[in-house]
């Protein structure tokens, strides 16, 4: 069992992000908004981050070094390169680093077949298995312009919810809590063996909708992936 030291809500914590596409850039804008100190990293090396760092305000490095001293680790690249990243890129890196998981499976779009994916893994559980590290997924089920731009303040009706899977209680707890400073409700969504339940094709993906919407689409969730989701045969 991770044991993972709780933050509370609204604290600032040392968030790394290992991916600087859409939903990370978004997210580092947001976190440093929300007055956490944000690193940024990305396959291609710090010198080409420059406009991140300018529109965000996040720190670049690299991969090996922005993950040292990280309360919080991002994974948010393309699923198919998880597999990529280096053996020991975690090595060294405490147990109570919580890690957040925002990759989704596009078989057809983009990641070619993944067989164990394709006989039924969850996406989730397949990138534990290669950066061998629990994770929390979140922030896999919204398009990153609604990240950036629909958060609103607690309480205000039709507030968009966004599920949050994992087994760790307090690593979940505190990435609910992140969802939250970023201005979105967040469900908690199960264990990670649960987490198909917000894959693309799932009621929840891209939906928007609010606690009780995302609650009602978990439950309405379908195992069998949608043929736009599967690999071709």
């Amino acid at each position: 069992m991770q044991n993972v030291v709780p933050h509370h809500q609204g604290e600032s914590m040392n968030i790394s992000i290992i991916g600087a596409g859409n939903i990370g850039a978004v997210l580092a804008l947001r976190l440093v908004e929300r007055g956490h100190e944000v690193r940024i990293a990305n396959s291609r090396g710090a010198e080409t981050l420059g406009e991140i760092v300018r529109q965000t305000g996040a720190q670049a490095g690299n991969p090996k070094d922005i993950v040292r001293g990280a309360d919080v680790i991002v994974v948010t690249i393309p699923l198919k390169n998880v597999r990529d990243l280096p053996s020991d890129l975690f090595a060294g890196v405490p147990d109570t680093v919580t890690f957040i998981d925002t990759c989704n499976y596009y078989p057809q779009q983009r990641d070619g077949r993944i067989a164990e994916i394709e006989q039924g893994l969850p996406e989730s559980r397949w990138v534990e298995q290669q950066i061998k590290r629990p994770v929390i997924k979140a922030f896999n089920n919204i398009y990153a312009a609604n990240l950036r731009d629909k958060g609103v303040p607690s309480g205000k009706a039709g507030r968009i919810a966004l599920p949050v899977a994992g087994d760790n209680a307090a690593a979940k707890a505190i990435v609910i809590g992140l969802v939250n400073d970023l201005g979105f409700d967040g469900v908690d969504a199960g264990p990670l063996d649960e987490s198909w339940k917000q894959q693309p094709g799932s009621p929840v993906y891209t939906s928007d909708f609010d606690a009780a919407g995302v609650r009602n689409g978990l439950n309405a969730a379908s195992p069998q992936r949608t043929a736009d989701w599967r690999a071709k045969a």
